[in-house]
């Protein structure tokens, strides 16, 4: 019965996130040419993409990595308020025309409460970091998380983002 309950235990710990990642190897500079892009939301919560867009900018300022964040102008046309992907390309337009050299963007899949009477939380993330002149994509990693009962959504994800950015080999500046 022991090595049941043991067992059972290290299903759900190991079922509370999962993390696919994908990467080239290559080292990028932690300083120097950053632009935090738009985190394009998926789910049907209102606003998550911006919400893991400030996750995304604090962990990597711990990390050394102090990205600009891209401006946000009202769009002339109404319909590009919901239009995510016009939100982006407008984005990296900007990025390109500024010069920046590397960008971090993603996605957000899930960000909602599970039924039931503790509602876990459940948040679904991908990040990438690109060549911005090119829109090569230079890192990828991609995971998801549910929480307990006590959790929020923000913490939850909080922690897939240092999860998923700790994946990400930066080098330091050299000092001369």
């Amino acid at each position: 019965m022991r090595h049941f309950v043991t067992a059972a235990i290290l299903i759900l710990l190991l079922g509370a996130c999962s993390t696919r990642l994908t990467e080239t190897g290559t080292e990028l500079p932690a300083e120097g040419g950053w632009v935090l892009l738009p985190i394009v939301n998926q789910s049907q919560a209102p606003r998550a993409g911006e919400r893991v867009e400030a996750l995304v900018e604090t962990e990597l300022r711990v990390r050394g990595v102090h990205p600009i964040h891209y401006p946000v102008a009202p769009p002339r046309d109404p319909l590009a308020l919901v239009d995510e992907q016009q939100r982006f390309e407008r984005a990296l337009r900007w990025a390109r025309s500024q010069g920046y050299r590397y960008g971090i963007t993603g996605s957000v899949q899930e960000w909602r409460y599970k039924s039931g009477l503790d509602g876990e939380p459940a948040v679904g993330i991908s990040l990438r970091v690109i060549d911005v002149a090119s829109g090569e994509v230079l890192w990828a990693a991609s995971g998801a998380r549910t929480g307990w009962g006590y959790e929020s959504a923000t913490g939850t994800a909080a922690k897939l983002v240092r999860k998923l950015l700790s994946e990400l080999k930066l080098t330091a500046k050299v000092s001369s």
